[in-house]
């Protein structure tokens, strides 16, 4: 078994990036709820090192989030980061205050003494740049501990006691606003812990073949196949595991860009041999969504109707006993929050809830432990093509979204197809897509004038949008060359009739979103 690193959630909105930091050095990690660890849950899951997030509350107040104490006596490397590194300060004999001077993005840390998580990467007398997020700050410190590294805010901004492998940062390391974060974490899992960095996603791929196997046995599974990176990832590595017991079904709603329903039957049916049911229920989605403009509506008619043809489906091929999902790391988080009680409601075009019981079948969720990017170096393992692992996100409920405020009809349908095939085939041409999260075309319920040739034209508006990020929940928009933009609309206004205006979207997330509905 790979080495594992524990990380407590206090409730940070950036404890995600700790685990992707780590996992990123070759170390498996898992984040669990601070309340949800006990000496038992650590004796099963026996962490090589436990890293403590950061999070909104105040040590000072009563009732606020403390770590077990079981993990101080593990006798393994614990590094505490902002709240963590106050919780355990106060646990440990030490004192925090609300402090005078808060500190809040961009710092600079001033390196006062060595410390083997600062070996290779800072040296005493160093000055180094940081990011801040806290109030209350450190102001005594436990027995054994030094102070390596301040700040203007906090006397103790890294503290060290080599002895028992016990740190603490009042900075994120995990953000990339301080630059040698990840080389931190990395000395603290590789040099401090001894983690050897033997997780790969090649050993992951065998790991879950044969976990895979073990849960099925001789049993059949149906696995809903969209085209997207998940289930496409889910279903070759099913396929791998267990061959003919799987049949995927793929429901065609006639809400795909252009030609990828036609790629998804040719990658899993004709490249890949698999059972492969295709259910064009196109005309079916078309008249359930007929003068419908609401988008929460537009979801949950396309996200009960999906339910429904899926189910009928799955009982005409028969005898199937698993469902298989592409569940990621990620929704596992966020389906309990730190403190225990209930997520945040998901947007509802996230999750088919309820299909399992309703179906009365066993969830077989293989990609559970992932983040999104894992999952594409996953899909490369298992030998899919490019154009399928690296595409970009895409909503389930396919283009309605992307005509917002209006009915969706075939008409507005292939308008949009069109437009957006030009604007990505132009992406891709001038090499930009990888170094994009996601690019799409919006029909907008908007008819401008315009002049076409000698005559008036009173045709469509589209909107152009494309960000960067890491993982979705924060995003800017992708700063194309002017001639870029000039150059794709002019080719959409020329060869998509309908359309006489074409716009790009600036707006960063937050404010906005990155969908437009």
């Amino acid at each position: 078994m790979s080495d594992r690193i524990l990380i407590v959630d206090f409730g940070s909105q950036v404890t995600q990036l700790i685990a992707r930091r780590v996992r990123e050095s070759g170390v498996y990690s898992e984040i669990h709820p601070f309340n949800r660890v006990t000496p038992a849950s650590l004796e099963e899951f026996r962490p090589k090192a436990v890293i403590l997030s950061g999070g909104p509350a105040s040590v000072a107040e009563a009732g606020s989030p403390r770590a077990a104490e079981a993990i101080f006596a593990l006798g393994v490397p614990v590094l505490g980061i902002c709240y963590g590194q106050q919780t355990m300060c106060e646990q440990l004999g030490g004192k925090v205050e609300a402090g005078d001077h808060r500190e809040f993005g961009r710092a600079y840390l001033d390196v006062v003494a060595d410390c083997a998580l600062f070996h290779g990467v800072w040296a005493a007398g160093g000055r180094e740049q940081v990011w801040m997020s806290h109030g209350d700050r450190v102001t005594r410190l436990p027995p054994g501990f030094k102070a390596v590294g301040v700040s203007e805010g906090a006397p103790f901004a890294a503290i060290a006691d080599d002895r028992r492998h016990f740190y603490g940062l009042q900075f994120h390391p995990e953000v990339v606003h301080t630059p040698h974060g990840a080389q931190l974490l990395r000395n603290f899992t590789h040099a401090v812990a001894g983690c050897r960095g033997d997780w790969t996603m090649r050993a992951f791929k065998g790991q879950a073949v044969e976990a895979v196997r073990r849960q099925v046995g001789g049993g059949r599974v149906i696995c809903g196949l969209s085209g997207g990176v998940d289930s496409s990832v889910v279903a070759a590595l099913l396929h791998e595991a267990i061959g003919d017991q799987l049949t995927c079904v793929f429901v065609d709603h006639g809400l795909m860009r252009q030609a990828e329903a036609d790629q998804v039957v040719a990658v899993f049916r004709d490249r890949f041999n698999i059972k492969l049911v295709h259910k064009d229920a196109s005309e079916l989605f078309l008249g359930k969504l007929a003068g419908k403009t609401d988008p929460e509506e537009k979801r949950k008619i396309i996200g009960a109707t999906f339910i429904d043809v899926f189910e009928e489906e799955a009982r005409a091929v028969g005898g199937a006993e698993f469902l298989a999902q592409g569940t990621l790391y990620p929704d596992v988080i966020e389906s309990v929050s730190f403190t225990g009680g209930p997520s945040v409601t998901i947007k509802s075009h996230h999750n088919v809830g309820g299909l399992p019981e309703r179906m009365n079948m066993r969830l077989v969720e293989p990609l559970r432990e992932l983040f999104k990017d894992e999952v594409r170096v996953l899909g490369r393992e298992l030998g899919l093509p490019e154009e399928m692992v690296g595409r970009h996100p895409f909503p389930g409920p396919g283009l309605a979204i992307r005509i917002p405020g209006q009915e969706i009809t075939r008409e507005r349908l292939e308008i949009l197809r069109k437009a957006d095939a030009i604007y990505l085939e132009e992406i891709r041409a001038a090499g930009l897509y990888d170094a994009i999260w996601q690019a799409f075309a919006v029909l907008l319920p908007v008819r401008t004038v315009g002049v076409m040739g000698d005559s008036r034209s009173y045709d469509y508006a589209l909107a152009l949008r494309a960000v960067t990020s890491t993982d979705g929940m924060t995003a800017d928009f992708f700063a194309f060359p002017p001639d870029f933009l000039g150059r794709v609309a002019n080719r959409i206004i020329n060869e998509v009739k309908g359309i006489n205006r074409v716009t790009y979207d600036v707006t960063s997330k937050p404010p906005g979103t990155i969908e437009w509905e």
